[in-house]
């Protein structure tokens, strides 16, 4: 008797977990995006569109980072740069030329302290190799990258997709290529992410 009580308990737990992970409500947790676009994975795609110089970007990237360690395998999450002035291209560029090098998440951290802690409006070239030459990546080969045509062409991407997914606001969360969080206090943003990457997998397995 013992045991099958601690299962039904087992069962309910389980129920409410999942119940509790799917209540996204649409129009107040996400709205979803018209048209839809493509995803370039197999997996559930998470876009941030993020801005190192936005505060709520900020205010969302520790509980963003805590997650990201943590989300299921099935996920890829991966960031886009956004751009809504010529003054926010060179985050854009910086992000990209230390994908290349393999060096983003190291500063990824120190870029939006700079922004938001230290009061550094690192919209300039040189005053981002020297910043960047600071935390420990090659002067010449960050400039070099950050230069490069293949950078350029990132960027370029990265402009069209703000277009296509109608990004009017930083941080904007898109997953699955339909599902659009946004507006949301950090701690709601996290929440509707897992509920809602539970409904893009319903979708998928349907």
């Amino acid at each position: 008797m013992n045991s099958l009580i601690r299962s039904l308990v087992v069962a309910v737990a389980l129920f409410i977990s999942g119940a509790a992970l799917a209540d996204a409500q649409l129009g107040k947790d996400y709205s979803l995006l018209n048209p839809a676009q493509p995803t370039g994975t197999k997996k559930i795609e998470v876009l941030e569109f993020f801005f190192y110089g936005c505060s709520h970007c900020f205010h969302l990237h520790p509980l963003l980072s805590a997650w990201e360690k943590t989300m299921p395998k099935d996920v890829e999450l991966t960031f886009v740069p956004t751009i809504f002035r010529d003054s926010w291209e060179p985050m854009a560029n910086t992000f990209y030329a230390l994908e290349s090098m393999g060096q983003q998440q190291q500063l990824h951290d120190a870029l939006y302290r700079a922004w938001n802690e230290e009061n550094l409006a690192l919209t300039d070239a040189d005053k981002i190799a020297d910043f960047v030459a600071k935390h420990g990546v090659d002067r010449a080969k960050f400039t070099a990258a950050y230069n490069s045509f293949s950078m350029q062409s990132k960027v370029t991407r990265a402009k069209q997709m703000i277009r296509s997914y109608n990004i009017s606001g930083t941080p904007t969360l898109v997953v699955d290529g339909k599902y659009v969080i946004e507006g949301l206090q950090p701690e709601d943003t996290i929440r509707a992410l897992k509920e809602v990457i539970v409904m893009a997998r319903k979708a998928h397995r349907s």
